[in-house]
């Protein structure tokens, strides 16, 4: 048994199988998923676990070369989007249509049980060297 990082099994396994420039959506309990990526639903209740809790719990453990949240993120989700630029000074920010249109094109989907709008954002994988 592991025991430090992320224990749950799907969510680790599906992380090691990732590769540079993979994309990793982390989304709210309400983002429309569509057919495709590799799909970890972490969602339990509304609220938990936390967009920002299992953010960091993967930032803990992916190397991440670039990120693309949706724009209505300022004014809908200060909190999130203030998460968001203190990890990713370089964030992307495009119309939540858009990032929606990207989903289908990530390799992995980690839905929380977050539910404050657009706490959504889409990871680009990165190496450590």
């Amino acid at each position: 048994m592991k025991k430090s990082g992320i224990l749950n099994r799907h969510l680790a396994g599906a992380i090691a199988e990732l590769g540079h420039g993979d994309g990793v959506l982390v989304c709210d309990a309400g983002m429309p998923i569509p057919p495709g990526p590799r799909v970890v639903d972490l969602a339990f209740r509304a609220g938990t676990p936390s967009f920002a809790e299992v953010l960091d719990g993967l930032l803990d453990e992916l190397v991440v070369e670039g990120a693309t949240a949706a724009e209505e993120i300022r004014d809908a989700n200060p909190d999130a989007a203030a998460l968001l630029d203190g990890h990713f000074p370089w964030l992307e920010l495009v119309p939540h249509d858009d990032l929606k249109a990207l989903t289908p094109d990530a390799r992995l989907v980690v839905r929380t049980g977050e539910a404050r709008p657009f706490a959504n954002v889409l990871l680009r994988c990165g190496v450590f060297f």
